[in-house]
């Protein structure tokens, strides 16, 4: 009983996890499949199942864009991140502290930073705000964290994504073959008919 629950438990979980992502049911039996309500002939099955399968194409394109842009931030925090713990250390010091930073694709600015306990981080959607070195660094530390945690939760999307292609892949080419078969079985009958 308890093993029950624990799997039923479980399958709820992955059902959650995937939120939004159907998954493919593989067809044990094609004849018992195509015999249920809204499966008239072999074409509209294959028609719904190519629908189901281009859902999944989109779906994969929209994560893997998201993928990119995780891929991208990350680093990008990282970086902002160490920028943050060398003007921690220099805040400490009276001299200036001499950098380059950009100011257009390949074009650098040297500039003389005197010691601040303020930044200003780059939030986007045309949004800057002023935080004390401190909490930079906290807010920045949790971005990174909730990147990293979206990113293999994307990984893991992708992945049972890759298994709803191949199970509805081969169910379509279960449902052809069977139509095949039928086919034939149709044909020979007509033949031995006609003789």
């Amino acid at each position: 009983m308890a093993t029950t629950i624990e799997s039923c438990n479980a399958v709820q979980a992955t059902k959650k996890k995937h939120l939004g992502i159907p998954e493919a049911i593989f067809v044990e039996d094609v004849e018992s499949f195509m015999k249920q309500p809204g499966n008239d002939t072999a074409d509209a099955v294959l028609r719904k199942l190519d629908e189901q399968y281009q859902k999944y194409k989109y779906m994969e394109l929209n994560l893997a864009q998201k993928k990119q842009r995780l891929k991208s931030q990350i680093p990008q925090i990282k970086q902002t991140l160490e920028i943050l713990r060398h003007m921690q250390k220099k805040k400490e010091t009276t001299e200036p502290m001499e950098t380059h930073f950009l100011l257009a694709d390949n074009v650098y600015c040297k500039a003389s930073v005197p010691p601040t306990d303020k930044v200003c981080l780059w939030l986007g959607a045309n949004v800057m705000l002023e935080y004390d070195i401190n909490e930079a660094q906290s807010l920045l530390e949790k971005n990174l964290a909730t990147a990293s945690r979206n990113l293999d939760s994307l990984e893991e999307d992708l992945d049972f994504l890759r298994d709803q292609f191949t199970t509805t892949e081969v169910n379509m080419a279960r449902v052809y073959n069977w139509d095949v078969k039928r086919r034939s079985k149709d044909n020979l009958l007509k033949s031995v008919e006609k003789s």
